[in-house]
Formats: C-alpha cells, structure tokens, sequence
C-alpha cells in the first residue's frame, strides 16, 4: 500500500509538471516565433518489499522545433527564418536567442528587436543600418543591401536546447551553451516581409490539458481510497 502511495505521487508530480507546461504552452499561442517546451519523462525502477516497482522520473524540458506558419507583413525589416536556427540578440543576460525577426532601426543606426535590443551578425556584433541610404534588402542567406550596397548580414545560429530551457522576454531562449553560427548553410537561411507564428496548436493543447487534469483528479481519487482503506485496516487490526 505504501509503494502504491508513492507510485500514485510520482506519477502525479509529472503531470503537474506537464500541465504547468502546457498551460505556458497556450499562454504563448500568440507570441510571435514561439517554439512550444515539452517534457521528456523517464522510468525509474526501485527495488521494495514487494519487488521491483515502476516510477515516473521527470526529464528535461526541450524545445519543439516545427516551425511554424509564416505571415506576410510586407515590413522590409521583418524576417521569417528558414529552417532550424535562431537570431541573436544582445540583452542584459547576455546573447539571447529568437526567433521573432520584427525588428526596427534605433536613433544611432542600430538594427534591434521591438525592446530595443540590438540584434548581432554571426560575428556577434550589432548590425549598423544607415536610415538614410535607402530601404534594406535582404537575400536569403541574411546579408543586408542598401542601394545593392552590403551593409550587414543577420546573424543565424545553431543551438539545441538539451539541458533544459532558460526562457528570456518574448520567445527568446537563453542559451547554456556557446551557440555556433551558421555560414554557407543552404538549410537555413530568412525570409524578407514575414514573420513566423507561434507553432502551438492550441487544439492540441488544451485537449491534453484537460485530459491530464482528468487523469491527475483520478489519481488523487485513488490515492484517498487507497489511504481509507488503511485506516479501515488500522481501526480493524487494532481492535483485534
């Protein structure tokens, strides 16, 4: 009876987990290139009493990397990214990574995000755009013209989140790891005038949500009973 309790525990601090995961998931359905978590859980065997029994062990969380739909703005400065990679941002955490490419141009020339973070090359510097020389074009490797002059180039980098997510403001990821930059990659590349939605499917998400609150509510029902039929055998015995 008592493996059973903790069996009953374990699998319930998972789906909280999940849940919790989930409802963050759909928080987010709306946040421009947001890449939805998911929880990776593990079996953990114990030895009792009364043999070997089954636990759920919680894994890391890592990052869905579906991309998803694209949407045209026709705003020279928004970028779609191609394939699975990310943009550089500098923040007050240091690099941060995105994939919300609505950028605009500072007072000083500076290409940065919608918060006023300065987006980075591959190189790892700010991006300096001249506000008078013309619109900017872009190619689909990145590199930036004005008047077919290259004045910059985006800086795409490759990152696999596998230890977990540090998540920043908006969609971005704080990595845990030196992300490594991409060059001469036919796989990934941006898209000039779009922008990528979030790949949450909500449908998805709020049917496993439900059906995970069903579940856990099972659980707990489980656990009550079994905790009154112990004390029904503690009253018992204890009368014998």
């Amino acid at each position: 009876m008592k493996d059973s309790l903790y069996i009953g525990l374990s699998a319930q601090m998972a789906i909280e987990k999940r849940m919790e995961t989930l409802a963050d998931n759909v928080a987010n359905v709306n946040t421009v290139g947001f890449r939805a978590t998911r929880v990776r859980f593990e079996e953990a065997l114990s030895r009792t009493e009364t043999g070997e029994n089954s636990f759920v062990k919680e894994g890391g969380n890592f990052v869905d990397n579906r991309n998803g739909a694209l949407t045209e703005t026709g705003n020279t400065l928004d970028f779609a990214i191609r394939g699975d990679s990310w943009f550089g941002v500098q923040s007050s955490q240091g690099m941060v990574l995105t994939r919300d490419g609505r950028f605009t141009i500072s007072n000083n020339g500076e290409l940065q995000t919608l918060n006023g973070q300065p987006v980075l090359d591959a190189g790892g510097a700010p991006i300096l755009i001249d506000g008078a020389a013309g619109p900017v074009d872009s190619g689909q490797d990145g590199v930036l013209y004005q008047n077919g002059r290259i004045v910059g180039s985006l800086g795409l980098f490759e990152y696999i989140p596998e230890d977990g997510i540090n998540r920043a403001e908006g969609s971005a990821i704080v990595p845990t790891s030196a992300p490594q930059p991409i060059v001469d990659r036919n796989d990934a590349g941006v898209v000039q005038g779009f922008i990528e939605e979030s790949n949450v499917d909500p449908v998805r998400e709020m049917t496993q949500l439900i059906s995970l609150q069903r579940r856990f509510e099972s659980i707990n029902s489980l656990l009550t009973r079994n905790n009154s039929n112990k004390d029904e055998a503690v009253k018992f015995l204890g009368g014998q």
